[in-house]
């Protein structure tokens, strides 16, 4: 009877230590533990999150700011014509300063909301080219800002009508700073189109592509001296910046639903 019983006590540590030895060990960690509200870390997010929606209001607003004071004066002072003058010539004149002033807020809310875009689409398809593009258009407007247009074409009234007989250093900067601005706009628009494109948002990625083809078919054509060429810049410049904008608007609309 002893024996029998030794022998049902070892078979059953053998088998016990062969089961352990068989089953898989699960080691359970403690779940991430997310910042408890008023601690450090919870304000560090929370401080970290407003200051990126704020930088993206900033790309918000760049078209509306830009457009409405580019088109009152352009709709209002005495001699401009938007079918033969360029916004950027708003810049001359005794008001030119409004223009200049433009300008340079316009290229600080673009420096700005490309800083924003740059945080929310890290890591993702044309995250990093995207926001330095719209840094280097935000660069090229600034330097607008410095380097004006000359007068021409009975813009200020009373300026002599026909296109001025040279074209001073200045004005030759302002060309090429917007030649690079418009550039840059351009291409954000395309990878844009592409970032949307990878994440599956057909509708986007098309607008994306249409406001950039906007900019450079309205540019092209002023730049060869088409009829009412400086409108479709016009048009072009304010389809490529609202879409950015829009753009901003909903990332800043997706980061308030984190």
């Amino acid at each position: 009877m002893t024996a029998t019983q030794d022998t049902t006590q070892l078979t059953s540590q053998r088998t016990t230590r062969l089961t352990s030895q068989l089953t898989p060990r699960l080691t359970v960690r403690p779940a991430a533990r997310r910042p408890a509200p008023g601690s450090a870390g919870a304000t560090s997010t929370a401080v970290s999150t407003g200051s990126t929606r704020a930088l993206l209001t900033c790309a918000v607003l760049t078209t509306p700011v830009f457009g409405i004071v580019s088109l009152t004066q352009a709709f209002t002072r005495e001699g401009f014509d938007l079918l033969r003058h360029p916004l950027s010539m708003l810049s001359t004149g005794d008001l030119g300063w409004l223009q200049i002033g433009n300008f340079w807020i316009t290229a600080v809310l673009t420096v700005a909301g490309a800083i924003g875009l740059r945080r929310v689409m890290r890591g993702t398809p044309g995250g990093t080219w995207a926001p330095r593009l719209l840094l280097v258009e935000g660069e090229g407007l600034a330097a607008a800002g410095v380097f004006s247009m000359d007068p021409g074409d009975g813009f200020p009234a009373g300026t002599p009508l026909g296109a001025p007989a040279g074209m001073s250093w200045h004005a030759m900067l302002h060309m090429a700073a917007g030649s690079v601005a418009f550039t840059a706009l351009i291409a954000a628009c395309f990878v844009l189109g592409r970032h949307f494109a990878r994440a599956g948002r057909a509708r986007h990625a098309v607008a994306s592509r249409l406001g950039g083809l906007a900019l450079l078919l309205g540019n092209g054509w002023a730049m060869s001296g088409g009829r009412a060429g400086s409108l479709t810049l016009c048009v072009g410049v304010l389809v490529a910046m609202a879409w950015v904008s829009v753009v901003a608007a909903a990332k800043r609309a997706d980061l308030g639903r984190r």
